[in-house]
């Protein structure tokens, strides 16, 4: 398992998110040597603050659209 060829900042939610998956798998998966999987930790630390980066941006885009107030959704058919 490489890290992805493409930047970091260049991903989407969805792709960072499949890649850290995927580092995670690795990582409980499989013998590799300690310098490989120090590389593969690091890269799946910036991938996972990303995704919180970009979760949170997300979270404070559909706070303004909605008018500073979050609507809970569980529950309703």
């Amino acid at each position: 398992m490489s890290p992805s060829s493409k930047k970091q900042e260049e991903l989407s939610y969805e792709a960072a998110f499949a890649e850290l998956e995927s580092i995670v798998a690795a990582l409980e998966g499989e013998s590799r040597a300690l310098d490989e999987s120090i590389k593969l930790y690091e890269r799946g630390q910036a991938l996972a603050a990303q995704c919180a980066a970009m979760l949170e941006k997300a979270e404070l885009k559909v706070q303004q659209l909605s008018g500073d107030t979050l609507t809970n959704f569980e529950g309703q058919a």
